[in-house]
């Protein structure tokens, strides 16, 4: 994710679905650290995690 060129959110899943980290407006060119427990990592147009008030402990279902 450090070579972005505009912000984004980060929304780190763990094998279950279930959201282990929420990382919002991560900023172009910054190093994030992933999280405990997570095995994917959703990337979404900056702002989108908070609108969809996406939280520690969701569960996400795929389509």
């Amino acid at each position: 994710m450090a070579f972005m060129r505009f912000a984004i959110d980060a929304v780190f899943v763990d094998p279950g679905g279930r959201v282990v980290r929420v990382a919002p407006r991560l900023r172009p060119w910054v190093l994030v650290t992933a999280a405990r427990g997570a095995r994917e990592v959703i990337e979404l147009p900056a702002g989108a995690a908070e609108r969809a008030a996406t939280q520690v402990g969701d569960e996400l279902v795929y389509e």
